[in-house]
C-alpha cells in the first residue's frame, strides 16, 4: 500500500498542572504540582515500574518562558503540530491553571500552533489516590450570560495567530460535551459569537462520548470515541471501588474489554499495553471521526491501589499503534485529517511524549520516524 497521504497533523493535549496555585496548596499542601505525585510514586508489583522520571527538560516549572520555549522546540523537531491545551472554566469566571496559556499568548517567541480543551469536570479526591470522592471544586454550568463571559475570555486566544482553525472556525475540544445541560443552546451561542467575532463559527470536538449520536447527529461536533471505554475505566474507578456500585459496573465493562478481572479492591486495573490498544484500535464509524491515541499510561503515582495500568508500554509498541491509525486514516481520507495524542506531559498519569529516564527521546522520534514513513514529514 502507498502510505503517502495527505497532509495530516499530530495534536497533543497539554497538561498546565506544573506550577503551584493557591487552590492545590489548600487540598495537597504548600507547592503542591504534579511532579509531587510523580516523585512518590512507589512499584505495586514486581516488575513494575515507577517512579517515572522526566529527562532532558528535568521538574519543570511553566511559570519560566524558557520552559515553554523547550517544549515547544522539542514539538516542532520530533513532529507534534501543535498542543491542546487542557483549560479549566467552572463558572462565574471561576479558572484554574490558567496562567500558562495566558503567558504563552503573550510570548511571541513561541511558535507553536495550539487550541483549547474545556476540561469541563467536577475536581475530585479520588484521582489522587483518596478514599473519598469528596468534592473539591465544581464544575457548574450557569447558563448564557456564564457562557458569554466564558467566550469573552476565550476571544483572545481564538484570534490569535497561532490558535488551530478548520475553515475559519476555531478548533474547541470539550471533554464531556454530554455533561453540558441544553447543549444546542450552547453550541448555538458559541456558534454566533464566532461569527460575530469575525469567524465561521466554532470547530467543536468531542473528546469523550459515552453515546456517538451526541456528535454524529449534530452538524457542529466532531468527536473521537476511539477511546472512549479506556475513559469510562477511568471515570469509573470512583464507582470500581465503591462496593455500592462495583456489582453493577464492573460485568459490563470487564465482559466488553475482555480484560483479565483483578482483585479490585486491593489492586489496580492492569492490562497489557499491546492488548489494551488493540481493542481500543476500530473501524472509523463515521466521517465525522477523528482518531486519539496514547503511548502509555499508569496512573498510579496519582490514585496508588486504586489505577489504570496499561504495562509493557513502550515506543516500539506505540509506533506500531501510530501506524494502525494512520493506515485506517488512510481507508478513510474524507474524515478531518488529524491523529490526537493523549498526552504531551500527563507525567502522574504515566502518559507522555517528553524525555524519560528511561527511553529518552524515544517516544517522540516514534512520531518523527512514522512521518519520514508516510511522507508526512
Amino acid at each position: 500500500m502507498d502510505k503517502t497521504v495527505c497532509k495530516i497533523e499530530f495534536l497533543a493535549y497539554y497538561l498546565p498542572q506544573y506550577h503551584p496555585i493557591p487552590e492545590n496548596d489548600k487540598w495537597w499542601g504548600k507547592g503542591f504540582t504534579e511532579w509531587t505525585n510523580v516523585t512518590k510514586a512507589k512499584p505495586l508489583f514486581k516488575d513494575h515500574k515507577q517512579p517515572k522520571l522526566p529527562a532532558d527538560l528535568g521538574f519543570y516549572d511553566l511559570r519560566l518562558p524558557e520552559v515553554r520555549k523547550q517544549q515547544a522546540e522539542l514539538a516542532k523537531d520530533y513532529g507534534v503540530d501543535g498542543f491542546i491545551y487542557y483549560q479549566y472554566w467552572f463558572g462565574n469566571g471561576k479558572k484554574l491553571l490558567e496562567k500558562p496559556a495566558e503567558a504563552m499568548l503573550n510570548d511571541d517567541k513561541i511558535k507553536t500552533p495550539f487550541c483549547f480543551c474545556w476540561a469541563n469536570e467536577t475536581w475530585k479526591g479520588i484521582w489522587h489516590g483518596l478514599d473519598s470522592a469528596k468534592i473539591l471544586i465544581e464544575q457548574k454550568y450557569l447558563g448564557i450570560d456564564d457562557y458569554k463571559k466564558y467566550f469573552k475570555y476565550l476571544l483572545p486566544f481564538f484570534t490569535d495567530n497561532r490558535y488551530i482553525k478548520v475553515d475559519n472556525k476555531p478548533m474547541f475540544h470539550i471533554y464531556k460535551i454530554q455533561d453540558i445541560p441544553n447543549l444546542n443552546e450552547f453550541l448555538e451561542l458559541f456558534n454566533k459569537l464566532a461569527m460575530d467575532a469575525g469567524f465561521d463559527g466554532i470547530y467543536f470536538i468531542s473528546s469523550v462520548v459515552s453515546h456517538p449520536d451526541v456528535f454524529v447527529k449534530n452538524d457542529n461536533i466532531y468527536g473521537q470515541v476511539g477511546l472512549d471505554i479506556f475513559q469510562k475505566l477511568r471515570y469509573e474507578q470512583d464507582f470500581l471501588f465503591s462496593n455500592n456500585y462495583l456489582k453493577k459496573v464492573e460485568k459490563k465493562l470487564w465482559n466488553y474489554l475482555k480484560f483479565k478481572k483483578p482483585d479490585i479492591q486491593n489492586k489496580p486495573i492492569i492490562c497489557d499495553y499491546r492488548e489494551g490498544v488493540s481493542r481500543l484500535e476500530i473501524k472509523f464509524p463515521n466521517k465525522k471521526y477523528i482518531p486519539c491515541v496514547f503511548p502509555n499510561w499508569d496512573n498510579s503515582a496519582r490514585s496508588g491501589k486504586k489505577s489504570l495500568i496499561f504495562k509493557n508500554s513502550n515506543p516500539n509498541e506505540w509506533k506500531k499503534h501510530l501506524r494502525n491509525n494512520l493506515d485506517e486514516l488512510l481507508e478513510n481520507p474524507n474524515n478531518p485529517q488529524y491523529v490526537f495524542i493523549k498526552s504531551w506531559n500527563e507525567w502522574a498519569e504515566g502518559n507522555y511524549l517528553e524525555p524519560d529516564r528511561e527511553y529518552g527521546l524515544k517516544w517522540l522520534e516514534a512520531i518523527k520516524e512514522i512521518k519520514v514513513e508516510y511522507g508526512l514529514s
